[in-house]
């Protein structure tokens, strides 16, 4: 795409008044907003400073940067401070220059400080939580039977997060702004939906979908005597009684209410006196701060204001556009059949009622002051038709998924969809596209047959760079899932016959191997020998039997209870696992960032060593996901959830695990206190020693009849079955097990019943360096990491060392730098690496992981490892490895790490000239480093192989 059609010209060109544009998948959107944001700084008056363009990562902030330089007069280096950025990091800005006191509007004492740290990762925030929690609930008796009816008090977190997504914040003696309405809900709006699900159905002649539902009424419950019997809440005719409406959805929350703002609130305070925030925090002061502060508003609104991808904003970042908004110059762009993060609180009603929450929300935020100063009412519509991704037959199918009931009972308003789908017309050259389903008892392995039926195949032909239709190869095709587990399961299958795959996206961090491990070795410190010992046996390569004779005498290998007495003596948590992970080779991205992790909980937390086994237990059953990637090589497989998919494209697209209960995934169980429009704030269970005079806990018979007059929202299921179809380019395949879903069963495709027979195969893996993610794997080739081939002998003699946790927090404060977060540096170190990265105009690519494939005597070996820093440039390609060390003591050694980090780079980018360089941060002097050659490499690898 080099000229905009008419749509994106249209939006480019109007630079004033208020727009929404639906820019549905492959529309060039991107294209549009940067082409759009270049037009209005080249005019007169306006600087990049005016207009504010925000976007929901980092990546896509990155991105927009890059591709408006192409258009304007500005560079990378005066749009390096541009606000085009996501709504956390300007909310983080804003609260680092202005929001020390923003805390006292709620009436709290305590103060953000410009050290506050952004807790980020899930698995260190539920820490601090249960560290919170644990002292809330021994210091308010008072709620004690609140607590006794809560089965896990973690998910008042969860509640907590929805809440301040909305908007709801807890003040001293209350809830600001009125926000205890939504707590309360709103009985107009749930009646409506009551009365739409009591009419009864066939004209009057069965009963409604309602009274239907309510048939299990009171089933495998235990409700309190004066609850209702199921006959008065059915009634005896067609619909339930219009009074049960009422009886249901009035109920005294006062201790409710008065509980969840106590813990909100206390909790609010609590992560104040620990200097930490988390992203709803964060917004949360922001919008009180710029609600309250009106001369600071008035500095901090934008001329213009963009959001992009608006369909996955919340209802506070709504209302935080509106608040940074000096004019009525507001474009927001999005595309509601792709709003897939309802579980991060993005509420696609902000796009489908656009017109009409912007005026609400308008008058809400003007109730007692002039906020929003500029007529909300004129809005202007602009459709991107256009497509340059998929073919015509692809985009037309893809409308099918927006109409499939979920359920055979489901019913959906057909024609309400069809009204609001913008249908998107092909611009591709070509029209060559298979869409089929096939299903199998074996899904994974009728799976892996496709593959190899596909690669190779003029039947599945695809477009080349030029536009020519060539055959495919792996890499063209993508495996997408609904849930991380069936592509977890499709990955160890695909390892045993040889098909090439990669797994992109967030992984379950703490179940993997290395974790696995790490637990076992913290199990044996804390004395839970059977649990701990049988892991580390087995990894050791101990029998069963073997396993068990050893775990009945206590008679432990030698070398292992050295390791353990080694481990013991060490005062970190984070030592602690680095020596484990040593021990085993784990150098890997996913060892990394579990270190990472726990060294986060440790320095946040005041965590034992039990704690952290606990954390770690929770988190294997919760599958708490971080982001880490496992690459197979450049022609493999991709296989990701259709999330981690959002954004992309592929020639080829798989959607796979379409089965019943896996997709939509089957429902969990509810939590114990709940919010939900239009019904407020709500009580699953309630414990009481009243009833009969038996302290119990029992069923709340209300929120079983509200439950069932809310639908089941399915949704946003197939907003996502969407997103999955529009990734492809050419070929759609869809897969099934043995019970296909409601989905595919009800899509206009037929269903092939096929016995798999996949071949195994053996991969040419070419020597070719490349940068990749990568996973340790036991088998394939023999790995060493650059530090395995230096001799540790320079590292002896050393005194006064500052140590491994020094040596992390400066690489964590380098990382944290380079990719632009607002960190402030805490030692000289810090501010020597803050010096040289600010020095530095070319791209920064940090913690890229570094593969070396090389043979030595006929057998296939890799070098890899971690490279520091990447400085790219037109010309250069710059390695920076950071040392703390004071001294010189190992220079000669390092130059092995750098050398293999030079061989990578030279490779990938053979047409620049490649630096290696040591920045020692104790004096902020760079050492340049002369590489080895692939030989001397070869031949340190033959050193250690003897020496092993």
């Amino acid at each position: 795409m080099t000229e905009p059609n008419t749509q994106q010209r249209e939006l480019i060109e109007s630079t004033e008044g208020t727009y929404l544009v639906d820019a549905g998948a492959g529309t060039g959107k991107t294209f549009a907003v940067t082409r759009r944001y270049a037009n209005i700084v080249e005019q007169s008056g306006v600087e990049p400073d005016d207009v504010l363009l925000v976007t929901f990562t980092n990546n896509a902030a990155t991105e927009m940067k890059e591709r408006i330089v192409g258009q304007c007069q500005y560079g990378m280096r005066e749009l390096a401070d541009a606000p085009i950025r996501t709504f956390h990091s300007l909310c983080h800005d804003h609260l680092q220059e202005h929001g020390h006191t923003a805390p006292a509007y709620l009436g709290i004492d305590d103060t953000i400080t410009g050290s506050t740290r952004i807790v980020s990762d899930d698995v260190v925030e539920d820490g601090l939580f249960r560290e919170f929690i644990d002292g809330f609930s021994d210091d308010n008796p008072a709620y004690d039977d609140l607590f006794r009816a809560i089965s896990a008090p973690m998910e008042l977190l969860g509640l907590i997060e929805e809440l301040a997504s909305k908007g709801v914040f807890p003040t001293a003696d209350g809830w600001y702004r009125n926000g205890e309405r939504y707590l309360d809900g709103n009985f107009d709006a749930f009646k409506r939906l009551f009365d739409d699900r009591n009419e009864p159905r066939n004209d009057g002649s069965k009963q409604s979908r309602l009274r239907s539902k309510l048939y299990s009424y009171g089933k495998n419950k235990n409700y309190l005597p004066a609850a209702p019997d199921k006959a008065e809440i059915r009634g005896d005719g067609k619909q339930v009684p219009d009074a049960v409406a009422w009886a249901a959805f009035e109920e005294d929350r006062s201790d409710l209410k008065g509980f969840v703002h106590d813990v909100y609130y206390d909790y609010l305070r609590f992560a104040l006196r620990r200097n930490y925030l988390n992203f709803g925090f964060l917004q949360l002061f922001a919008f009180v701060l710029l609600c309250e502060n009106h001369e600071l508003r008035g500095e901090a609104a934008f001329e213009y204001v963009m959001v992009d991808e608006f369909q996955d904003s919340s209802e506070i970042q709504f209302k935080l556009a509106l608040l940074l908004a000096g004019t009525d110059n507001v474009c927001v762009v999005g595309d509601w059949k792709q709003s897939i993060y309802g579980f991060q609180y993005a509420d696609v009603d902000n796009i489908v009622e656009f017109e009409t929450r912007l005026n609400g929300f308008a008058e809400e935020l003007n109730r007692d002051a002039d906020r929003v100063r500029f007529d909300t009412t004129d809005v202007t519509r602009i459709e991107f038709v256009e497509n340059y991704r998929s073919t015509q037959s692809i985009l037309d199918f893809s409308e099918h998924g927006l109409l499939v009931p979920a359920t055979g009972s489901e019913e959906i308003d057909v024609e309400d969809t069809r009204d609001r789908i913008v249908s998107l017309e092909s611009n591709a050259d070509h029209e060559n596209t298979t869409i089929e389903a096939i299903q199998s008892e074996a899904e994974d392995e009728a799976i892996l047959a496709k593959v190899q039926e596909i690669v190779g195949n003029g039947d599945y032909r695809v477009e080349d760079d030029d536009g020519n239709l060539r055959v495919p190869e792996y890499r063209d095709i993508a495996v997408l899932t609904r849930t991380r587990d069936f592509g977890r399961e499709l990955l160890e299958t695909a390892e045993e016959y040889g098909v090439p795959t990669a797994y992109e996206g967030g992984i379950e961090l703490f179940r993997t191997d290395q974790a696995k491990l790490l637990l076992a070795w913290l199990r044996i410190l804390e004395n839970d020998l059977d649990r701990g010992w049988a892991v580390v046996l087995e990894e050791a390569g101990y029998t069963l039997d073997e396993i068990d004779r050893i775990l009945d005498r206590g008679d432990y290998p030698e070398d292992m209870t050295a390791f353990r007495e080694e481990l013991g003596a060490m005062e970190t948590l984070g030592g602690i696992t680095r020596r484990v992970f040593t021990r085993y080779g784990y150098d890997g991205e996913t060892a990394d960032v579990i270190l990472h992790t726990i060294q986060s909980i440790h320095s946040t937390t005041t965590m034992t060593q039990g704690d952290l086994i606990r954390v770690i237990e929770r988190s294997i059953d919760a599958g708490s996901t971080h982001e880490v990637s496992a690459s197979a090589g450049a022609n493999s497989v991709t296989v990701q959830t259709i999330h981690s998919a959002k954004g992309l494209e592929y020639p080829i697209v798989i959607l796979a695990n379409m089965n019943s209960g896996r997709y939509p995934p089957s429902g969990g169980g509810s939590s114990s206190i709940s919010y939900q429009d239009p019904v407020g704030l709500r009580q699953r269970k309630v414990y009481t020693e009243a009833a009969q005079g038996h302290p119990h806990v029992y069923d709340n018979w209300r929120s079983d009849v509200l439950r069932r007059c809310l639908p089941r929202d399915y949704d946003e299921e197939r907003r996502l079955l969407y997103v999955a179809i529009t990734r492809a380019e050419s070929h759609v395949v869809f897969t099934a097990g043995d019970d296909p879903n409601t989905f595919l069963e009800e899509l206009p495709v037929d269903i092939e019943s096929v016995v798999p027979d996949p071949e195994t195969v053996a991969v040419d893996q070419s020597e070719q360096p490349h940068l990749e993610i990568d996973i340790r794997d036991p088998e394939g080739p023999v790995r060493y990491s650059p530090h395995s081939l230096m001799d540790e002998d320079v590292f002896e003699a050393v005194e006064a060392g500052r140590g491994l946790e020094f040596g992390s927090r400066v690489h964590d404060f380098a990382e944290r730098y380079a990719l632009g977060e607002a960190v402030e540096p805490q030692s000289e170190d810090e501010k020597r690496i803050r010096d040289l990265l600010d020095s530095m105009d070319g791209e920064l690519r940090v913690e890229e992981s570094a593969y070396l494939p090389l043979e030595v005597d006929g057998e296939r070996v890799s070098l890899h490892g971690i490279v520091d820093l990447v400085h790219v440039t037109g010309d250069t390609i710059e390695i920076v490895d950071y040392k703390t060390d004071r001294g010189r003591h190992a220079e000669s050694e390092y130059r092995t790490q750098l050398s293999v980090y030079w061989h990578v780079l030279d490779a990938v980018y053979s047409d620049r000239e490649i630096a290696a360089s040591i920045f020692y941060t104790a004096d902020g002097e760079r050492v340049a480093v002369a590489p080895f050659s692939r030989d001397d490499l070869r031949e340190l690898v033959r050193d250690q192989t003897e020496r092993m």
